[in-house]
């Protein structure tokens, strides 16, 4: 199925055909209609992109929003499945991952999750931003919402949100009792159990608490150890309490942990490696021959306070201050046999403070926000590389100290009723030092990963460096409404990324390594429209955008034996992307709505640098390369019909989601692209009259297609011609069953 070009078409071609019936409005245009569309009304749909709440109609930015309810009754795992429903956005669990999260959007992300290399799609919860991607594949509980903002945000959202942001927004407590028990049992053995309270203390304070087990089996086997592959073991929890003393005062302290003990994901050979049948593919792409070991423990924590005070009418301070850390101790078979061919034990670890504080006025003509941020960050690891046929090992260890300071102002002014500008500028200096130590041993793995007899070898990088990064990023909008259901915009931002260190970087192979890398940079320009038509049945968000992107860091690894994996950071050259994003929804009555979502992105790299045969010069070889993880073509089409059925409500949602081909590096490997492919989900949920029940049962991927979202390419025959593949869910059908108290 290569390009699906027919196949959006007809998705298309069936939108324009129900359009007569019902189109949708974007899934920006509000998920939060998925519980409005059950009761027959449609109401407001209030966002916070801007760091203060409006209508979603009047944000001159293309976002979508999903709530957290939406995404349970779909039967979604975790947030990668907004990739199913978003345009032009790729979310998905990193490669010898099962809680690291790879985001790109419209071309533009971090595919290298590596402590010390920053995130290109920023992640928020409640404002916190979380700056390592490890342990940031979220599950669906206690969400109210999620909002996907694309494009650059480097004014309201700062450092590294230069392909855009995904904020995932935690309910309010507020001040009434509540309570829920959710549990669900489906396909692999799938157990999840999830349960919230809200005890209102007196009138001015609330606690409240959520936890969830989640169990799976895995959807392959191990074939060397017998242990499940693919399955899932993660225990979370989020406790929170909420102090509102007075009108003007609000005060919410939050924590949340996260153990993820699930087994490491090896993935599995896609090419085989002479006549030994351990090196063949397995017959299932589930299935794996690792010989490593099958040790896995993710954690993260995290610690908020929010405050907010109204000092006037017009005037609100607020404050958010933060604590987060993760640890994780993993093992990566990259050979996916029994022998030590190319494996690699590794541990990461975190931690970060954050301290914003924010000045929001709301006038009759004039709103915005000042503000300024601090992050104080260290990011650690090590890895071996165990090269077993030369029966040699290379540590790579280090760590880097981030620093962050920022200033920001955004306010937007009613020029007329109709005309509105808004306008933008941040400065972001970020102070990084950046420690790299790797070193050469005989013998299988090194003493840090508890061989003491490894012999010490040649000692490869083994320096510490210090740079500093600064950056303005301006953003400015022109709004024409010509009323309240109607917001045509034009827009340009700025997004900076910043620089550091590589933290494979081989002093020996590339000296220059030390100096570390710089800055990118994209200017990124917007033209759209939403609207509500036919009397608020029909919503339709429509955005073309056009990003010249400037020094694109891009991770290269490549065998280098008898050293191991060599790795430099190439700051790539210029790329220039473009493309829409259309997002629709309608809904002409209480028992029928449906959605159609298109996103195009062409990404073209203009320029390409990087070294070539050990050569001195750089060579560009842009006509060589390709944007990874960015499929042309993103759709998605679902419909949902509901009526009264035994005093309640029974609503029947299928969807089919489709993507285009994806090259998953730079240079195309074919072993391992993704041409296109297709997802077909189904839903069916009966809830009471009063809402205190529900049961659902949803199946997801009914075709039970088999679809790349990672991979290793390490060919040759030192490295066991390791080409290795990590798969997307089967088909899976879940079984749940809520009440509220």
């Amino acid at each position: 199925m290569r390009h699906l070009i027919p196949s959006v078409r007809s998705i298309l071609a069936t939108g324009a055909a129900l359009g007569a019936l019902a189109a949708t409005p974007a899934f920006a245009q509000d998920m939060a209609a998925d519980t409005a569309a059950d009761t027959g009304t449609e109401g407001e749909i209030v966002v916070t992109a801007r760091r203060r709440e409006e209508s979603l109609i009047d944000v001159p930015i293309s976002m979508s929003v999903v709530t957290g309810d939406s995404l349970v009754k779909s039967g979604a795992a975790d947030i990668t499945a907004l990739q199913d429903k978003t345009p032009n956005l790729t979310l998905q669990i990193a490669r010898g991952s099962n809680s690291t999260l790879i985001a790109f959007s419209r071309g533009v992300g971090q595919q290298d999750p590596l402590w010390g290399f920053e995130p290109g799609v920023a992640l928020y919860i409640d404002d916190v931003y979380v700056a390592r991607p490890q342990g940031a594949v979220l599950d669906i509980f206690d969400v109210e919402r999620v909002e996907v903002l694309r494009g650059p945000q480097g004014t309201l959202y700062g450092r590294n949100t230069i392909g855009g942001a995904v904020k995932y927004v935690t309910r309010r407590l507020g001040n009434d009792y509540k309570a829920s028990l959710r549990g669900s049992y489906g396909s692999y053995n799938q157990i999840d159990l999830v349960g919230q309270v809200v005890v209102p203390l007196g009138d001015s304070l609330s606690v409240g608490a959520a936890v969830a087990q989640y169990w799976r089996d895995g959807f392959g086997t191990n074939l060397t150890t017998g242990a499940e592959h693919y399955n899932k073991d993660v225990l979370a929890a989020r406790v929170s309490a909420e102090f509102t003393p007075t009108d003007n005062i609000f005060v919410r302290v939050a924590g949340d942990r996260t153990l993820d003990r699930s087994n490491p994901r090896h993935g599995t050979r896609l090419l085989p490696n002479g006549a030994d049948p351990i090196y063949a593919p397995t017959n299932s792409v589930y299935d794996t021959r690792a010989g490593i070991g099958d040790d896995n423990r993710v954690e993260t924590r995290g610690l908020s306070i929010t405050g907010e005070i109204g000092l006037s009418d017009m005037l609100t301070f607020k404050t958010i201050t933060a604590w987060r850390d993760g640890s994780t101790d993993t093992v990566i078979d990259f050979d996916n046999t029994v022998l030590p061919t190319l494996d690699v034990p590794a541990a990461y670890s975190d931690r970060q403070f954050t301290q914003e504080l924010q000045l929001l006025y709301e006038g009759d003509r004039v709103q915005g926000v000042f503000g300024v941020y601090y992050l104080n960050g260290r990011a650690s690891g090590a890895f071996d590389t165990v090269v077993g046929l030369l029966n040699t090992t290379t540590l790579t260890a280090g760590e880097v100290f981030t620093k962050s300071y920022a200033a920001f102002g955004d306010f937007s002014f009613d020029l007329t009723e109709q005309f509105k500008v808004s306008a933008g500028l941040r400065y972001t200096r970020d102070e990084k030092t950046g420690s790299v130590f790797r070193r050469n041993y005989t013998g299988i793995r090194s003493p840090y990963f508890g061989n003491a007899t490894a012999v010490p070898g040649l000692i490869r990088s083994d320096y510490t460096n210090s740079r500093d990064f600064e950056k303005l990023t301006p953003r400015v909008s022109l709004s024409y409404q010509p009323n309240a259901d109607l917001n045509i915009y034009a827009s340009y931002g700025k997004g900076f990324k910043s620089g550091g260190f590589d933290m494979r970087g081989d002093a020996i192979l590339t000296p220059t390594t030390v100096n570390g890398y710089e800055p990118e940079t994209i200017d990124s320009y917007e033209l759209g429209m939403k609207g509500a038509f036919l009397d608020r049945t029909l919503f339709v968000n429509l955005a073309g955008f056009y990003s010249d992107y400037k020094d694109q860091q891009v991770t290269i690894q490549v065998p280098s034996l008898p050293s191991g994996i060599a790795s430099f950071v190439d700051n790539a050259g210029k790329g220039v992307i473009y493309g829409f994003e259309l997002e629709t929804r309608m809904v002409p009555s209480r028992h029928f709505q449906a959605s159609v979502v298109v996103g195009y992105t062409n990404a073209d790299y203009k320029e390409f640098l990087t070294f070539i045969g050990g050569g001195t010069t750089p060579v560009d070889v842009s006509d060589q390369r390709a944007f990874q993880n960015t499929p042309e073509w993103t759709a998605n089409a679902s419909f949902t019909w509901s009526n009264d059925v035994a005093g309640g409500v029974l609503a029947f949602t299928p969807a089919v989601s489709l993507r285009s081909d994806t090259q998953m590096f730079e240079i195309a490997t074919p072993a391992l692209d993704q041409d296109g492919y297709a997802l077909v989900d189904a839903s069916l949920n009966w809830t009471s009259g009063s809402g205190r029940y529900r049961i659902g049962v949803a199946a997801r991927n009914l075709t039970d297609a088999r679809y790349r979202v990672g991979g290793y390419n390490f060919p040759g025959a030192l490295t066991g011609n390791s080409v290795i593949g990590y798969y997307g869910p089967p088909r899976t059908v879940t079984g749940t069953f809520e009440v509220k108290f």
